[in-house]
């Protein structure tokens, strides 16, 4: 991670564009538009999205005349596509991952043709608002149902070899409907109205848990999730980091844009390689020492205005290599010493803020 803006748009830089979870702004929402000329268009978070009705796949037309009848993977985007019955997916009995991203499908039908082999379906940026038509695919391994206009998780339970799970951008207010997925291993629930973590205990294979951009108030129903080693709860109502105790697999920890006043609650995840604090209340630098294996802090934009407490609390970790302190009053203070200061308390820093540091 090199450049904090380009983070915190998605707080998923080193991941895949699975990660749809923005810092900050307002819940999401989608209304409906009418244009000058009679048509309507959805904006959600400002971006416009046509009609169903407008400009869509005829039914005639045939985007898969030139596929091999053999073929494994089927990629159809942005292509306004309405109908998954129109496709007819049925000549194809090898297929292993479907991509129908960015059309105006608003029902999930005509699958089970492929259950045998469909290991990845991917319906992300489409109009789906009810879960249906899944029931045969128990081969599934992928699932992304991202920026569609869900408001229940449900009819997914007996999808036991899902790894991976996206619901990013829906209408989602309770985490529900998981029962099941034994060996899932990320959920990505970002962007959502979630007030509550809670039904997920028994997620115990769970290794990344995406929950940015949501309503949540406390850290809690976390504990048996030992193999837990990403948890992204940034832009929520946090005031303080509790509930992570059980968690000492816990390798990253984004938590900023909430309203934390202090570090504490992280004595006993000493695996902590990546801790984003930024966006906070925090005044003082404390409770940062005994964590080891810290390569990357990322503390702008809070209270900070002591490099003594810098020094104090970092200058002993070894591993140490990224820090982020711009928009803090130690920046604004310092001025042109800025960089300097912190070189000095922390010799072996390799990146202050988007600049790496010169040898």
């Amino acid at each position: 991670m090199t450049d904090e803006s380009t983070r915190s748009v998605n707080n998923r830089a080193e991941k895949d564009d699975h990660q749809r979870t923005p810092v900050g702004g307002n819940e999401a929402e989608i209304e409906t538009e009418e244009e000058e000329d009679g048509t309507n268009t959805a904006v959600a978070n400002g971006r416009v999205i046509e009609d169903p009705s407008v400009e869509v796949i005829d039914d005639d037309e045939d985007l898969l005349d030139d596929y091999p009848l053999d073929v494994v993977d089927i990629e159809l985007v942005h292509l306004r596509i309405s109908s998954i019955r129109s496709l007819k997916l049925e000549r194809f009995t090898h297929v292993q991952k479907l991509c129908l991203r960015q059309n105006n499908i608003t029902d999930i039908e005509c699958l089970s043709p492929l259950a045998r082999t469909l290991v990845d379906l991917d319906l992300y940026d489409n109009h789906i608002a009810h879960i249906h038509g899944l029931e045969d695919l128990a081969n599934l391994e992928n699932l992304d149902l991202s920026f569609n206009n869900l408001k229940h998780i449900k009819r997914i339970s007996h999808l036991a070899k899902l790894q991976n799970l996206y619901f990013v951008q829906n209408r989602i207010s309770r985490i529900e409907g998981l029962e099941g997925l034994a060996v899932l291993r990320n959920l990505e629930l970002g962007a959502n109205r979630i007030r509550e973590i809670e039904n997920i205990g028994h997620l115990t294979a769970l290794q990344e848990l995406w929950l940015g951009k949501n309503k949540i108030t406390e850290l809690k129903n976390l504990s048996t999730l030992k193999n837990l080693r990403i948890l992204s709860i940034q832009s929520n109502r946090l005031t303080s980091i509790t509930g992570l105790d059980e968690l000492t697999s816990l390798e990253e920890l984004y938590i900023s844009h909430n309203a934390l006043t202090s570090i504490a609650g992280l004595d006993t995840n000493k695996n902590l390689r990546v801790l984003d604090i930024s966006n906070n209340q925090i005044a003082q630098l404390a409770n940062l020492a005994h964590l080891p294996h810290l390569e990357e802090l990322w503390a702008s934009n809070n209270k900070l205005a002591s490099f003594e407490e810098i020094e104090q609390e970092l200058g002993g970790l070894e591993e140490l290599v990224t820090v982020y302190f711009e928009g803090n009053p130690l920046m604004r203070e310092a001025a042109a010493g800025y960089r300097t200061k912190i070189k000095l308390a922390l010799p072996r820093i390799k990146q202050i803020d988007a600049t790496f540091v010169r040898a």
